[in-house]
């Protein structure tokens, strides 16, 4: 059995459910090869769902101080938003090669083998990062105006893009240093992290935007600075953690180095995972394109109404997150069954979670709607999607959980295969089609969304039953 002297097996005597958040969130190191597979998965899932309830709270924050500056504002974060999909892809494609190796080597007992990976693929990170801040930082205005924004938001969303993608750096190594806790089982350290960004976040946000105190009234630029600053704390505060001794991955001086041949594996990973990510973030930016002819209303709509799904959804990803590592760490154990148990159970409680949520946001839509906005003429487009996306909720907790352990297993390429054949092949034409061939207008982009996550679950299970991800090698 592996173990190291930190490490714990999990135990298999009773706990009350208070004691095992307290032992989740406390983060003491096991070994999540063996022992109970319900428990191991809480011990993961439990820090890795906070951590993305912040996560989730960096979008919703924004959302709430920019809406009260008007439609304008909150367009002009959805279509920054929209444009930050490449970037985001990168982070989250490179997150996932950089989970999959450290999990793997964590599987295996190498944790000298687990900090070299972490190392290079923090390295490529940042190598990409600086040359889409240049590129980015140069073509803001034209970026705004590609997106069919109206010149009023091209005048004012000009320094919030710039200050966004010219701080993607800070966005990048958040992503990374958090996926390598989570691959190596240290997910309360990932949820620390996130939450010392949150909180920079939450404190400079409306001082900002609003002015408060000393600080200048930035407008919606602020909301950008104020994000930027709070992620690249975070970065910072990861990164040092990281080179801490004491971590199930520890980076030392003899780790820092290129190493060509590792840095070539994990970008093959990484590579699929990014353009993964992008194909699903891509289809988001056909779907702006799409409601952007039905008026700033619609869009500012759309974009409250995602933001409060994800609020949702994010905390699912934890879950799903939990189901990756397992998988990762027992395949490096040899123990396949385990892993395949692990995704069925992380599937189960993620379908109570979101089958709840949904509930909520179909009964309480308008009244959660009404937090973020005032605006009679934006309320009903934002009460319309999250009403309909809301209903497949059951789906959706099922395809995360199925997708994110493809990507744990390394195998990056079936669910990007089935992402382009279920977001731009059916997904974007079947938008368009019900928007403005047959009139439904922004409605008719909410139903396709919801018809395209549930098909997504659908395929994804078939084909995980098949069981080919278990024989990928990393």
């Amino acid at each position: 059995m592996r173990t190291t002297e930190r490490t714990e097996i999990i135990s298999t005597g009773g706990e009350s459910a208070w004691a095992i958040i307290t032992e989740a969130v406390r983060g003491a190191h096991r070994d999540y090869t063996e022992g109970p597979v319900d428990k191991a998965i809480l011990f993961l899932a439990i820090p890795m769902v906070l951590e993305m309830i912040m996560e989730s709270i960096f979008a919703v924050a924004d959302v709430f101080f920019v809406g009260k500056l008007g439609s304008d504002a909150v367009a002009i974060v959805g279509l920054t938003e929209s444009m930050l999909t490449l970037i985001y892809a990168i982070a989250m494609g490179l997150g996932i090669g950089a989970m999959a190796t450290v999990a793997r080597r964590i599987g295996e007992g190498d944790q000298d083998g687990a900090a070299r990976a972490a190392v290079q693929s923090i390295i490529i990170g940042i190598l990409l990062s600086v040359a889409m801040a240049v590129t980015g930082v140069m073509l803001a205005p034209r970026l705004l105006a590609a997106m069919g924004g109206s010149p009023a938001v091209i005048e004012q969303g000009t320094s919030f893009m710039r200050v966004m993608l010219g701080g993607n750096v800070a966005i990048v190594l958040l992503f990374l240093a958090n996926a390598v806790f989570r691959g190596a089982g240290d997910a309360a350290v990932a949820m620390r992290v996130l939450a010392l960004a949150n909180m920079i976040n939450i404190v400079l946000g409306p001082c900002l935007i609003f002015g408060v105190g000393p600080f200048p009234r930035l407008g919606v630029t602020g909301a950008a600075v104020a994000t930027t600053i709070g992620r690249s704390i975070g970065a910072l505060f990861a990164l040092y953690l990281l080179f801490r001794p004491g971590g199930r991955v520890t980076i030392s001086r003899r780790h820092i180095r290129f190493d060509p041949e590792l840095m070539k594996r994990i970008a093959q990973i990484s590579a699929s995972g990014a353009f993964q990510v992008f194909v699903g973030m891509a289809s988001w930016v056909g779907l702006v394109r799409i409601l952007s002819k039905f008026g700033s209303e619609a869009l500012a709509g759309y974009t409250i109404a995602i933001r409060i799904i994800m609020f949702a959804l994010l905390p699912s990803f934890g879950m799903s997150n939990a189901a990756a590592t397992m998988v990762g760490q027992s395949l490096g154990a040899g123990k396949a069954e385990r892993a395949e148990q692990a995704v069925w159970r992380a599937g189960l409680y993620n379908l109570i979670f979101l089958g709840a949520m949904g509930v909520a946001f179909v009964l309480l839509a308008r009244p959660i709607v009404g937090i973020f906005t005032t605006e009679a003429a934006v309320i009903p487009y934002a009460v319309d999607c999250l009403r309909i996306i809301a209903c497949g909720f059951l789906f959706y907790a099922y395809g995360m959980v199925f997708t994110q352990s493809f990507n744990g297993a390394g195998d990056t390429l079936t669910p990007t295969i089935i992402n382009i054949a279920v977001f731009w092949l059916w997904e974007i034409p079947l938008a368009y089609i019900l928007a403005v061939t047959f009139g439904f207008g922004p409605h008719g982009v909410f139903v396709a969304i919801g018809i395209s996550f549930s098909t997504l679950a659908v395929v994804s299970g078939l084909v995980f039953r098949r069981g080919r991800w278990k024989e990928r090698r990393v």
